[in-house]
């Protein structure tokens, strides 16, 4: 599949006007770069930030009365916005997730506490459209996932997995670099929380581009998975008939909540953060009632701090606008929650892996690079990636500092005296 090249970007194309707003980003801006190890420099040649020794990273603004009125406009929007538009880079010599990790560390703090009581009133609500209602999460899942395969084959590894490996224990996280065995030991990680083997019934609710379904059905299970993304079903298939485990492996178009049937084993990996808060209970119940008695499930999530994800949960991000919308990252908190109060289901285990994470984007996005020649050739312009370049680096600089985690969680039906 190739884009189209006529891609269009009307807030990117056109700059906000907003001088009462951009000069309060302004002073805002300035006073929290004072706090953060960085070094902010402008065309007119002046420097400031929290260390402006020239080894520091470098905060470069290009177009100084675009960046403050785009920030201005809409602080949670428009810092990523300006940075599509070119309105800053980072400066010769820094990588962007390093010079984004400092703000990630301090993003709590960065604007004063009288002003975050302000901010239900400058928060834009998620859009309507993007609740993941059957229909709207075939929109929202599209969006992303149906951009191109081609897309996804030149960053990802041999396994097609878009999500966060697992590097062994052996290795140093910050320096690994075989991904492909980093994603197959995930997988694993997986199946074994689910207990998969020779005759178990899976049921994978996000299909992905198949790995976990091939890798389940060359353990001798039969796989029934499902997505709503129309690219990766075929892929999928194709590769499953690749794989020689066709005979094993169901691939369908269809929504987790209309999935009927009994499975041993229920998997599903950075699947929740597409349901939506309203949806958790849903998504648990229809995991409770698939599973079969003496079954385990096995789930991988992004998740956050339930203090910060109970104040953003409402509020309309430049993630949700330009990469995932309807997406919401769940709290542990949220999740033990929603299965204490709507399953017979308990977290049995758990294992952390945010460190893992961000190397796995940081070599998704030097992958990225490496091949935008080839990405270009496909219809994706310079403001696309300039858009991709932000997102992992921003995600990189989130695992980093601990403000974004990843949980691979098992569970089993409670006792009945529980």
């Amino acid at each position: 599949m190739t884009v189209t090249t006529t891609m269009r970007w009307p807030s990117i194309m056109r700059t906000p006007r907003a001088p009462l707003h951009a000069s309060v980003a302004r002073v805002i801006f300035e006073r929290a770069v004072s706090m953060v190890p960085v070094r902010v420099t402008t065309p007119d040649g002046q420097v400031r930030g929290g260390d402006t020794t020239p080894g520091a990273p470098e905060f470069r603004i290009v177009r100084p009365t675009a960046f403050f009125a785009r920030l201005g406009r809409d602080t949670k929007v428009g810092f990523g916005e300006a940075y599509m538009a070119g309105d800053w880079k980072a400066g010769e010599g820094t990588d962007l997730a390093d010079l984004l990790t400092p703000f990630s560390a301090r993003l709590t703090t960065l604007v004063p506490q009288p002003l975050q009581r302000l901010r239900g009133l400058v928060d834009k609500r998620i859009p309507a459209h993007q609740e993941n209602t059957p229909e709207g999460s075939r929109d929202n899942i599209a969006a992303h996932y149906d951009l191109s395969n081609d897309l996804f084959e030149a960053f990802l590894d041999p396994t097609m997995s878009y999500s966060s490996a697992w590097f062994a224990d052996d290795v140093d996280i910050t320096a690994a670099t075989d991904l492909e065995a980093a994603q197959l030991r995930k997988i694993d990680g997986i199946l074994d929380y689910a207990g998969v083997g020779d005759g178990t019934r899976v049921l994978e609710i996000g299909t992905g581009w198949g790995a976990l379904a091939v890798r389940a059905a060359q353990r001798g299970a039969t796989v029934t998975t499902v997505t709503l993304s129309t690219e990766q079903l075929q892929l999928a298939r194709r590769r499953a008939e690749d794989a020689g485990v066709a005979h094993l492996v169901e691939v369908r178009l269809q929504d987790y909540r209309e999935v009927e049937g009994q499975y041993d084993a229920v998997v599903s990996v950075e699947m929740i953060e597409a349901v939506g808060e309203q949806y958790w209970p849903t998504y648990f119940s229809a995991i409770d009632r698939l599973l079969a008695p003496g079954g385990k499930v096995a789930l991988q999530a992004i998740t956050m701090s339930h203090e910060r994800m109970l104040v953003t949960r409402r509020s309309f991000g430049w993630i949700q606008k330009y990469i995932f919308p309807g997406g919401l990252i769940p709290s542990l908190e949220a999740i033990d929650q929603t299965v204490a109060a709507h399953t017979s289901l308990r977290v049995t285990q758990r294992r952390e892996l945010g460190p893992h994470y961000a190397r796995t984007l940081h070599l998704w996005r030097e992958r990225f690079t490496e091949n935008w020649p080839q990405i270009h050739a496909h219809g994706f312009d310079e403001t696309f990636r300039r858009m991709w370049e932000f997102y992992l680096a921003y995600c990189e600089a989130g695992f980093r500092t601990g403000y974004l985690g990843v949980s691979q969680l098992q569970l089993t039906r409670a006792p009945s005296w529980d």
